[in-house]
């Protein structure tokens, strides 16, 4: 979409970390009653003071470092002042200036197939707000509760230029950083509000809007093609598109104005005082030194260790989980086969059920591979186990091809059921000699029917046409 432009804002929650932002409470609130992992720092009381977790500076550093981005020497905090339900100090202590990381990108896969980067502007860190909690939806609710348990968790927020050119790029991007971070092991993007993105979109010659606080990635792409198709009418009808900041409703399918779009000025944001300028620059070298392998990087190994395909290892290495698991999987087993079965079969049956790598033993995935590369089982017996691993616990792969007959039939049963079929269809035959494939393809059947199933079909479709061709 040449006339689309798109710029991401990601608030990112550290959450692998014991303790918040700038006061001892505990992250792990996900669970808790509303309002019970507060106290006087992170709901802003009067006389309390904020006390930087350095544990958080490191996360965020680590990030930067991943996203090709230069860390500053030095960095402070800022007050970004404004007034809003889920914020009890009225301002948010944040980065303006001087932020943390700046100038990096994300290698992605373009809509024209073609890989570039995406330019980072920036990485700052700040503070998370508290939920709103809205009775039915945000422009129609008789009234909104607020949770401040989310208060004071550690924030980085990463920013894109505006280099997205669709709903799908953004996603992509998106999964990519998700995946970054996972590799990272600084967030769990399984927690409710662990990611959530501020969308920025115009069409060329037109202001732009902001679609705030959008909480999935599927959410993301459905929002930016509302704004597309919705900004697109508007210019067709003579209607100017105001820079705004905009809502999704999740239920509806559609955004909706918040309010004008505010400045950086509207903010008055001026240095926060009761913390001092961070000289991070000497901390760099040993967290860069720590970073672990990245995506990209796992990818090109994979290639060049077990050659593999490139689509088999990106779908491989596109989260850390998958990727070590396919790892524990080659090490027993044959990798570029084993290459096929996880990226190709196991990844969508665990897709189709709404799983996660972890439901499904490497041990068991070996053992597979391994029936598999031996011609024990066929291809259709080994998705069978599969499937039958995903629904039903506790029995070995072995145990299953033993308990529902799935062994490979043995080659001189095979080709005792191709005589037999093609003596049996006489008719059959005649008609693919006349230049029918699909007669070819009704022996097969039969065959596949006599040894029930256990036959390759691969297989049974060369000894057929021997057997008929020779005939």
């Amino acid at each position: 979409m040449e006339d689309v432009i798109i710029g991401l804002e990601i608030h990112v929650q550290l959450n692998k970390l014991n303790s918040k932002m700038f006061c001892g409470c505990s992250t792990d609130y996900h669970d808790s009653e509303p309002n019970t992992h507060t106290c006087p720092i992170c709901l802003g009381l009067p006389g309390s003071l904020p006390v930087l977790n350095k544990k958080a500076v490191e996360y965020g550093i680590k990030v930067g470092l991943a996203l090709n981005c230069t860390i500053e020497e030095e960095t402070l905090f800022y007050r970004k002042n404004y007034y809003y339900p889920d914020l009890p100090k009225g301002f948010q202590i944040s980065q303006y200036d001087f932020p943390l990381a700046t100038k990096g990108y994300i290698m992605i896969l373009g809509d024209d197939g073609a890989e570039r980067n995406i330019r980072i502007n920036r990485a700052h860190m700040e503070e998370d707000p508290g939920r709103l909690v809205h009775a039915g939806t945000i422009d129609k609710a008789k009234y909104t509760m607020v949770d401040y348990n989310r208060c004071g968790m550690p924030l980085l927020e990463v920013v894109t230029e505006p280099d997205l050119c669709s709903p799908k790029e953004a996603r992509v991007f998106l999964d990519k950083l998700k995946s970054i971070l996972e590799y990272l092991d600084v967030f769990d993007g399984s927690q409710e509000g662990s990611m959530r993105v501020d969308a920025n979109i115009s069409l060329k010659g037109g202001d732009r809007t902001e679609v705030k606080n959008i909480s999935g990635f599927k959410g993301v792409e459905k929002a930016l093609s509302y704004e597309i198709t919705r900004q697109k009418n508007m210019q067709r009808r003579n209607i100017k598109v105001v820079q705004e900041t905009r809502h999704f409703d999740e239920i509806r399918n559609i955004t909706v104005s918040i309010r004008s779009k505010v400045g950086a000025h509207d903010y008055r944001y001026f240095p926060e005082c009761d913390l001092v300028t961070m000289r991070i620059a000497s901390w760099v070298p040993a967290i860069r030194d720590a970073l672990p392998e990245l995506p990209d990087s796992k990818r090109e190994r994979f290639v060049k260790e077990y050659g593999l395909a490139d689509d088999h290892a990106k779908s491989l290495t596109s989260e850390i989980k998958v990727a070590n698991f396919y790892e524990a999987v080659a090490a027993k087993a044959s990798p570029k086969l084993a290459a096929v079965w996880i990226a190709d079969v196991l990844k969508g049956e665990l897709n189709y059920r709404d799983l996660g790598i972890e439901s499904f033993q490497a041990e068991h995935m070996a053992e597979i591979v391994n029936m598999l590369e031996a011609a024990k089982i066929t291809e259709d017996g080994a998705v069978e186990v599969i499937r039958t691993l995903l629904d039903k616990k506790g029995e070995s792969p072995a145990e299953i091809v033993a308990s529902k007959g799935l062994g490979k039939a043995e080659d001189d049963a095979v080709k005792k059921a191709v005589r037999e079929a093609v003596a049996e269809n006489a008719a059959a035959v005649a008609d693919y000699r006349a230049g029918s494939e699909r007669a070819l393809n009704f022996i097969v059947g039969q065959v596949m029917k006599k040894t029930r199933g256990k036959a390759s079909p691969g297989e049974v479709h060369a000894l057929v046409k021997a057997e008929v061709d020779k005939a």
